[in-house]
This record gives structure tokens, sequence and C-alpha cells, in this order.
């Protein structure tokens, strides 16, 4: 029975044409805005559009469904009542209004991330209150509500002008065929949620052209669905014993012995020198590419204070970060692991008391800090670095009530802060703030270790104004900038300490500014600047091998001659054997780059291997078993040591 046929269903096969045509409207406004990034083929354009349609019908059903299953409740007599015409109304005006948004909100998404919503969008609507600030200082708030309140409005009465709700209110459709209608659309819903998911649109060679194919808010609730992703279900597998013997073999360096054998990585490390312990203090800048330094390539003069530094000190040329958002950054520079499929560590359950970075400072005497310029409630931020043994000093809303955390939380007092927007205080309050924790630790006689995370280089991109070339607000370059220059009135501030000689400065992004490719994992897209800066005794230097954020920490207790049990993937990279690789990631796809050979492992036990050329960033399909294998090996074993405990501290 087609619900044309009767004049109660007349307003929901309207809103069913209205939805499909807008969502193609939106598909074909995101293909033009991508034309560089596809390969505009006729195949292509088919294969966009009509698995786009797949979804969309899929969208329309589930939402068409509860209005059917009211129609079916419905008796006939009352479909003329003033019941059903003020719910009829108010149910089209509101389901019509969630559309309008959602609509938006794929645009801006879109514009962001180059990419349908994904888990990203699902972590947006836990944390609605950093969300709803960014959106009204990024976009006119007030005006978007007014302007979707209008549409909605126009929509309405356009669909009340063409007879659709009178016909609603007339109907008198029996009950089987009510019935009918009704099973059909649960039938159509039942199949897309038990058969389409979201990955028939990944079939693609092009990554833009395999977002274009799916439908937002069906990739949104695909999303929020798969939210934890279980490695030993979805990915590739070689028995436990064999991926670890693999593991332990490429982790084997010179000066290191295993501690235990079977399950396990930990091994002692020894530093083949006298150590030497200078504070550290690590700044995670927000969304830093590497590709905004003069250094590599870029001729806007964004940042001369860092390739300044990049020029007198030690550099990492070709360091790649492990995934594209900030928790990810957070995860490999405090437990020097791989990325593992689904949420980053730093919010999972079970998170506690591990074999951090932060423990390894503790065992040699120091004292353990996380100073964020934002809300640490956000991402669980707060509860990973306190129930693992740091400080944390942060601008939010949020207490720590009763003894939640393991380690005191220090806010930032109001009187400290020039500027805030809805991500945070700038980068130079931060800053201010991270002088004066480092002179009170100073103070009391201890080393120290300070893990700092910068908020400024982030939409609404919003900062002091007078301080650099570009107005506040008016884009990514002058945030950049804004960013270099905070970093120079810092260091500039800190050669003022008395503790400033003895202390080691390090500046990495915690991901790039964007990651969206014309392949599902853009290598390009991962490249970020490494500077570690006062090396005692060090002289300007550069790494030029290929390696992992989780390289860092091994990386720099090498040079400081550190002796120290290793619970760590992360390696030293100046060692002789070294085997340049790095591990990237999305929130599905596992990526391990060993020299020139790329492995992607995807869900369904899906293994790709290819040829990576740095020249071109270009990817060729090849067959490189021994890599997959080593991919494999790193990613279950990590994977397996998080969910058996195999990373808690000893």
């Amino acid at each position: 029975m087609s619900p044309f046929n009767h004049k109660n269903y007349r307003l929901l096969a309207g809103f069913a044409v209205m939805f499909i045509g807008l969502s193609t409207l939106m598909r074909l406004t995101f293909m033009i805005i991508s034309l560089d990034n596809i390969e505009l083929t006729l195949a292509g354009v088919l294969r966009i559009f009509g698995t786009g349609l797949l979804f969309d019908v899929g969208v329309v059903a589930f939402f068409l469904l509860p209005y059917a299953a009211y129609l079916l409740l419905l008796p006939s007599r009352w479909s003329a009542s003033l019941f059903n015409r003020v719910l009829t109304y108010v149910f089209f005006f509101i389901t019509t209004l969630i559309l309008m948004f959602s609509f938006f909100a794929e645009f801006t998404f879109w514009r962001e991330f180059g990419s349908r919503f994904n888990f990203i969008a699902v972590d947006y609507l836990i944390y609605t209150y950093e969300v709803v600030q960014n959106i009204n200082e990024s976009y006119p708030l007030p005006v978007l509500i007014t302007s979707m309140l209008a549409i909605t409005g126009l929509i309405t009465w356009g669909f009340a002008t063409a007879g659709l709700f009178r016909a609603a209110f007339t109907g008198d459709a029996p009950f089987l065929e009510r019935a009918g209608i009704f099973s059909g659309l649960l039938g159509t819903a039942a199949v897309y949620v038990l058969f389409i998911g979201n990955g028939l649109a990944e079939k693609g060679h092009n990554r833009y052209e395999d977002e274009l194919a799916k439908a937002g808010i069906y990739s949104f609730f695909s999303a929020f669905r798969n939210n934890e992703l279980n490695y030993d279900h979805f990915y590739r597998l070689m028995d436990d014993r064999t991926a670890f013997a693999v593991a332990r073999k490429c982790l084997r360096e010179e000066g290191s012995s295993f501690l235990h054998g079977g399950a396990s990585i930990r091994r002692h490390i020894l530093g083949g020198g006298h150590e030497t312990r200078p504070n550290v203090i690590l700044v995670t800048i927000e969304s830093l590419s590497a590709d905004f330094m003069e250094r590599f390539g870029n001729t806007q003069q964004l940042t001369p204070v860092l390739d300044s530094l990049a020029r007198k000190n030690l550099v990492f040329d070709q360091m790649y970060a492990t995934g594209t958002r900030t928790v990810r950054g957070m995860e490999a520079l405090s437990l020097a692991i791989p990325p593992t499929p689904g949420s980053s560590i730093i919010r999972r359950p079970g998170n506690e008391h591990l074999s951090t970075i932060g423990a390894i400072f503790r065992s040699k005497g120091y004292a353990t800090g996380f100073l964020y310029g934002g809300d640490g409630y956000f991402d669980n931020m707060n509860q990973f670095f306190g129930s693992n043994g740091y400080d944390i000093t942060d601008k939010g809303r949020h207490m720590v009530i009763g003894d939640r955390f393991d380690a005191r939380r220090t806010e930032i007092p109001d009187s400290g802060i020039h500027f805030r927007n809805a991500w945070g205080i700038c980068d130079e309050d931060l800053y201010t703030t991270v002088l004066r924790d480092a002179g009170k630790k100073f103070s009391e006689g201890k080393p120290f270790f300070d893990f700092v995370m910068t908020t400024s280089n982030h939409r609404p991109f919003t900062y002091p104004e007078g301080k650099v070339h570009y107005p506040s607000g008016s884009g990514r370059e002058g945030a950049v900038q804004y960013t270099d220059y905070a970093i120079g009135q810092f260091l500039e501030a800190a050669q003022k300490e008395p503790w400033y000689s003895n202390t080691v400065f390090i500046f990495i992004a915690d991901h790039c500014a964007g990651s969206a490719g014309k392949n599902e994992i853009d290598i390009s897209k991962y490249h970020i600047p490494a500077i570690i800066c006062n090396l005692p005794g060090a002289r300007h230097d550069s790494i030029p091998q290929l390696c992992s954020q989780i390289d860092l920490f091994p990386t720099l207790f090498g040079l400081l001659h550190w002796d120290y049990d290793s619970n760590l993937y992360g390696m030293d990279v100046r060692q002789q054997g070294y085997s340049p690789r790095a591990f990237l990631g999305t929130y599905q796809k596992l990526a391990y780059l060993k020299k020139d050979s790329l492995v992607i492992l995807s869900p369904q036990q899906r293994v790709e291997t290819m040829k990576y050329s740095f020249h071109d960033n270009s990817q060729t399909v090849i067959k490189n078993d021994k890599t997959a294998n080593e991919a494999i090996a790193y990613y279950q074993t990590a994977y397996y040591l998080f969910k058996h405990g195999g990373l808690r501290a000893d």
C-alpha cells in the first residue's frame, strides 16, 4: 500500500520527499566543495548518489516510524480533532527543526573535518557546554537560531498551503492498511539496523567519495552504536604468543633486557652514561601541523619563534601523530602506546594507575603536574591524569569531590586570566600559570615534570587583540601566529627564572589541524613538529628518522642517559638498529608505516598493504606479509595489555 493512496499519509510522504531532496542537495553541495579531492567520474557520481539514496531511505524510515505508529493507533474519528491537529503541527515543526539543525551541523562539521558525522560528533554531544560556546563564538548563534526557526516556519507553511495537513486531518484509512504501512516501515528499519552498516559506503578508493555517499544522521547513530571496538572481534589476529614474540623482537634495542617472558613487553633500559635530571616542561600544542612551519615549507611566516628554536635545538624532522584528536596525542605522549581502536585510553574505564611517562619521572624523584587552560573535565583529562599521579591545574567548572583523584587539583584564579573563549584561557595566561607552578616546585627543592596542554589554536580562533598581524577570530593563520607568539613570550619570561638553566622545554603538537585527505589515512596530515630545547650540553641537531609521538620520551630518556624500567612501545630513535616506523590511526583504521611500507588494519579482519611515497603522498597497493605481521602484532598486543591489566604500574 503506497502512503500516497490515503490522505492520512500524504503528509508523511511529503516529509519523506522533502528530506531526500534536501539531503541530496546537501550531498551535491559537499561534492562541489570537495571537487579538488575527488575523482569526478560517472561511475563515482552514480555510486555517491546511489549509495546516498540508500542511506537516505533508511533515515526516512526511522523518522517516519513514530508518526506511522501514531496513525496506526489514532482512531479515524479523531482525525479532525483539535488534539490531532495540534499534535501533528507540533510534531512536524519540531521534527523539521531538528532536520534543519542537523543539516547546519553537518555543513560546519564537513568544513572542520571533511567527513560526515563520526565519533567526534558523538563526543561533542556529551560535552554540550563547550560545543555550544564554541559555536556561539564561531558563528552568530542568535541569527542562526532565528534563521532555522524561520526556515522551519516557511516549510510548515508550504506544506499547509499545499493541503498536506488538511489531507492528514480528513483521512480515513482502514486499520489493516495502516497496520500494513507501519509494518512495512518497521521491517525497513529492521533491515537497516541488522544488515546495512556505514561500512557499505566505504568500498571505494577515495575517502571523500566514501563520505559523500553517507548520510549524516545515519553516520551519527552508527558512530554512537560503535563507540567501543573490540580488537579481538573485529581485526585480524594471530596467536597471542606469536604476536608477543613478534612485538618483543621489534622492541628489542641495544642496552635493554626483558623483565618477564610471555605476554609482556616490560624491559629494563640502560642509559649508558652519567644520568642528568633536569626539570622538563612538555608543551603540547593544539592542532599544530608541521606544514605551518617554515622549516617544513610554509611561506606565511606564521611560526618565527618555533622556526628559530628548530634552528638552535634538537628537532624531529619526521615525527607523526598517532591520531587526529587531542586525547590521542595525550595518550601517545603519556603512555607511549600505539592507538587502539575506539575511544582513546584517556576516556576509557580502567585507565588508572598505569605505567605512564609520569610514573618514570616520579621514580626519579620528580613532581609531576598536568596544566590545562580549559576545563579538565572535558574528554576525561582530569580523571586520567589525576588517577595516574599528576597534580592538576586547570580552569574548569567542575570541582573534584572527595578523593575522586589521587592528586590535588588547583583551579587557575580569575585574577590570572586576561582572555578566554569557549575552550579555555589564552596561551599567555596558561604560560603565566606554568611559570608560577614551576617556581613553587623549584622552591620546594624537587625536580619537576609538567605536562602542559594549550587551547588557543582551536576554533573559534580568538585570542587577545594586538599581539599578531591577524585580527582575533579571523581564522587559523592568526591562531597559529598567536600560538607561536605566546611561546616566545613564555621562553623570554622563563629565561629570567632561577630554574631555567636546568630545564628542558619540549614543544610538540597533539595532532594536525586537519586530517581529511584523499585516502582514509592521509599520512601527510599526521606530520607534526617536535622540538627539544635547552638540553644539557646539547647543540643544534636534527633527527631525520621516521618516528612516532610515542618515541618522544624514550628518546629524551636516552639523551639524559637514564636507567629505567619501560612498559612503553616507544623507542629511542637514535639507537643503532632502530628501524624507522610510525603508528597512525582513526577511530576504526589502524596504520603502521615502516620506512615506505604502509599497512592499514580495519574491522572485518581487513588488512591492506601498500607502498607509500613521501614525495607525492601516494599509496600503491602491494603485498607485504612481513610488515603486515608486525602491524598486527603491535596493535594486538597493545590492546591485549590494556584489556588484561598489562599496562598497570608495578
